[in-house]
């Protein structure tokens, strides 16, 4: 009786020596998933940069009412803040690095109508169309979105509000026109509605594109 409780032993400290490496095994493995999960940066995903440029764009714009402040920027910096919440969730729902923070450095550019941009070169249905007739504005910008949701709209640092602008995505030929409704940090930022119409699946910035004053 004595030895079979020895051996009874013996047996349950082997079972706890075999839990505990696999355990410890199944940690590793964790740890390795986790590593492998880490979030992307602006630098290693096109979409992670657009939303980080979009949060860019809004927390320069909640700067600038901060900064220069008049009867309605209390309004405008409690919507904008609500936009950057909305960009943070974006963010970590893409793998994002929640929080990461990007300007778009033409934003400050003035609006002027010089020589096309290279951009602007490249051959595409949209340019060749008459109705491409505007006066080509923000040349070499990217284009990004607000976080903002309502009926397809833009918002911009340059024109006022009722300016209309003709967004035109050179990479699907894709474009959009919409009314300027509210002050932004950026030539031209478009809301949730109207970038959905010219975006490339998956994608939260437009790289080559064609901004137009057409109205």
């Amino acid at each position: 009786m004595s030895r079979r409780r020895t051996l009874s032993t013996k047996k349950k400290l082997a079972l706890l020596v075999s839990a505990a490496s696999v355990a410890g095994g199944g940690a590793f493995v964790m740890a390795s998933t986790s590593n492998a999960a880490a979030p992307q940066t602006a630098a290693e995903s096109t979409v992670c940069q657009g939303l980080a440029t979009a949060l860019g764009n809004n927390q320069r714009f909640i700067e600038g009412q901060r900064a220069d402040p008049d009867a309605q920027s209390a309004a405008r910096i409690s919507n904008r803040e609500a936009v950057v919440a909305q960009i943070k969730v974006q963010q970590e729902a893409s793998g994002c690095a929640v929080g990461e923070s990007a300007q778009d450095p033409q934003a400050t550019q003035p609006a002027q109508v010089t020589q096309p941009s290279q951009a602007a070169t490249t051959p595409s249905a949209a340019q060749t169309s008459p109705a491409s007739s505007g006066q080509q504005v923000c040349n070499g910008s990217t284009v990004t979105l607000s976080g903002e949701g309502g009926a397809p709209a833009a918002s911009s640092n340059q024109f006022p509000a009722g300016t209309k602008l003709k967004v035109t995505n050179l990479d699907n030929g894709k474009s959009t026109t919409v009314e300027v409704t509210s002050v932004s940090g950026s030539c031209a930022l478009l809301n949730n509605a109207a970038f959905e119409q010219v975006r490339e699946p998956g994608k939260f910035l437009i790289r080559r594109a064609v901004i137009e004053k057409v109205g």
